[in-house]
């Protein structure tokens, strides 16, 4: 289940609301310019799909979001808690950063969790199977996909190398709670 926790951002032990219905998750992270709709993701990947199966199977939320969005570029990331260096994947991840553009993310299998630095509040989003998250071009944020990941994203790009971070060096993240799905 998709679930909202905003927070002050120097209060991490006292979060200012909870949602979960998806109507006030969109409500609650539209002021900030973050986009979150739910998708038809009821697709199946077996096991050992790679990037190619993942995109046919979901080849007409890809196609739609590519032409409602401009996105020139798609790729899948799939991760799985044997995959190697998870840790470091993790940890990389765990750092304050932004984008030169949009972050669009249809979360296709498992779940993971964005953290959203917007003014002074912090937007943890658990992002699950179904989910569309649109973070804006130069917010900050982190991602965190647990200690166990199990997820499949569909990535969309501009350019190809869109998705590359810019950290800030802030170290506001060692603050808040980890990712424990």
């Amino acid at each position: 289940m998709s679930k909202l926790i905003v927070y002050n951002d120097h209060q991490p032990e006292a979060p200012l609301g909870v949602y979960t219905e998806p109507e006030d998750i969109r409500r609650e992270l539209k002021p900030v310019g973050v986009r979150f709709e739910r998708v038809n993701a009821s697709v199946d990947l077996p096991d050992g799909a790679g990037q190619e199966e993942v995109l046919a199977a979901y080849k007409h939320i890809v196609d739609a979001e590519m032409k409602a969005h401009g996105y020139n570029t798609v790729d899948v990331a799939r991760i799985k808690p044997d995959a190697p260096n998870v840790e470091a994947a993790r940890a990389k991840f765990l750092s304050e950063h932004a984008h030169t553009e949009d972050e669009s993310r249809i979360m296709v299998e498992g779940s993971g969790c964005f953290y959203l630095h917007a003014g002074d509040k912090v937007f943890q989003v658990e992002c699950t199977r179904g989910d569309l998250i649109s973070v804006p071009e130069g917010m900050k944020h982190w991602f965190d996909m647990g200690a166990a990941p199990r997820f499949a994203a569909i990535r969309f790009f501009i350019r190809p190398d869109g998705w590359v971070g810019h950290f800030t060096g802030e170290t506001i993240a060692e603050r808040f709670p980890k990712y424990a799905p």
